[in-house]
């Protein structure tokens, strides 16, 4: 029994670590876009079409691979998908044009479309009876720390050290291979049983989509922060407000994540719907604040946003995977968390071609505003239908008593 109390506390810790390589690999460019730009005499739509080709990825992965983990086991996916963001990194570290680039993000697309949902479903699995909340604020906690790392190791790498467009890439390489090693003593999760066909068509059960449209639309608010912070972040800071140094502005970029870990801790104490109307209200005011740091040039409100930004984030992903985490069942849950990313992942890499070409066309300044505005229209949503369900439910609560 103690046995495989510690086998369940190894694999939850690891499949932590999974979460956190999905932020760190996805975030890892984000810092150098600007010196692709400048070396490549890159247009801002070819820098976010390099962000783009990630999401659409993951996106086409998810969908083709939803489930999997409910029938192949958590490990093994998590292995795959590991493998392959391992070969993604390795080939930002060895690029020299735009084709490798690009093909390197396929690779780390598909990498986090393999493990993304898979684990995050290792994590509710493996806390044990009543332990979603738990895995909801460890998803997150492991979110900021992988999304933390990448920004301020590039930022640093950046600043102070030889080859930057390569080195931090080298780094991640090398973690990612002990990260692989230390998944292989995972104990075995193959459920018994299964069917034998490992791929199915993605699908959300009849009894968990009205639950499943507001926990996607939340998760796809949060993860729209990511368009204009990994996406666009380090231009906004460079080119708009005026500053100059990779390492302020990769402190700044870091602040958002956190204030996800910190605010992760605090929302696993709020009822998961009552959690994405909160980070909705926060997430509407860090976009002003983000609009007013570029109408003003100012670096206070830009870092004003990014936390404020960051708590928002929290809050909406911990309510929306919180609500699968109660009410999918574990047969159902791997294609449920998976396909909840798909729909982030689809919208948000359409966005950043949208932006990115918006900025190109027009101004920079013209697509942050566009990205904010939109974001604050999903939360006002969010918002009015967020509060509509808890006045139904407590209707039908007070009329059971």
């Amino acid at each position: 029994m103690k046995t495989e109390s510690l086998s369940a506390r190894y694999a939850f810790w690891i499949s932590a670590a999974v979460v956190a390589h999905t932020l760190w690999t996805s975030a890892a460019p984000a810092m150098i876009y600007p010196l692709y730009a400048a070396q490549w005499h890159l247009s801002f739509t070819l820098v976010t079409v390099i962000f783009a080709v990630y999401p659409l990825t993951v996106v086409v992965t998810m969908l083709l691979f939803a489930g999997l983990s409910d029938r192949a086991g958590r490990k093994y996916v998590m292995l795959a998908g590991l493998l392959s963001s391992a070969a993604g990194v390795l080939m930002f570290a060895a690029a020299d044009s735009l084709a490798v680039l690009l093909a390197g993000r396929v690779m780390m697309g598909i990498g986090v479309g393999l493990s993304a949902g898979p684990s995050a479903a290792a994590l509710v699995d493996y806390a044990g009876q009543g332990g979603s909340a738990r895995a909801g604020a460890v998803t997150l906690g492991a979110q900021s720390v992988g999304f933390a790392a990448a920004l301020l190791l590039a930022g640093a790498l950046v600043t102070w050290a030889p080859v930057p467009t390569r080195l931090s890439f080298y780094v991640l390489f090398a973690l990612l291979i002990v990260l692989i090693v230390l998944c292989l003593f995972i104990p075995g999760d193959r459920p018994v049983g299964m069917p034998s066909r490992l791929l199915a068509r993605p699908d959300v059960p009849v009894y968990l989509r009205h639950t499943f449209i507001y926990a996607a639309l939340a998760v796809t608010g949060a993860y729209t922060h990511g368009v204009l912070i990994s996406s666009v972040g380090a231009q906004i800071a460079r080119s708009l407000i005026g500053s100059p140094s990779p390492w302020i502005n990769s402190v700044a970029l870091a602040l958002f994540p956190v204030a996800l870990g910190i605010a992760g801790s605090l929302a696993r104490k709020i009822e998961a719907r009552r959690s994405v109307i909160t980070g909705s209200i926060v997430s509407a005011t860090g976009m002003v604040s983000l609009c007013i740091s570029v109408s003003e040039h100012s670096l206070f409100f830009f870092i004003s946003a990014s936390l404020i930004s960051g708590a928002g984030y929290a809050f909406m992903t911990f309510g929306g995977l919180g609500l699968i985490a109660r009410e999918a069942r574990q047969s159902d849950r791997g294609s449920a968390m998976s396909m909840l990313f798909v729909f982030a992942y689809l919208f948000t890499g359409g966005l950043a071609v949208v932006l990115g070409k918006m900025a190109t066309q027009l101004n920079l300044a013209v697509a942050v505003f566009t990205g904010a505005l939109i974001l604050i229209f999903i939360c006002a949503v969010l918002i009015i239908l967020g509060l509509f369900q808890l006045r139904s439910t407590n209707r039908l609560s007070a009329a059971d008593i």
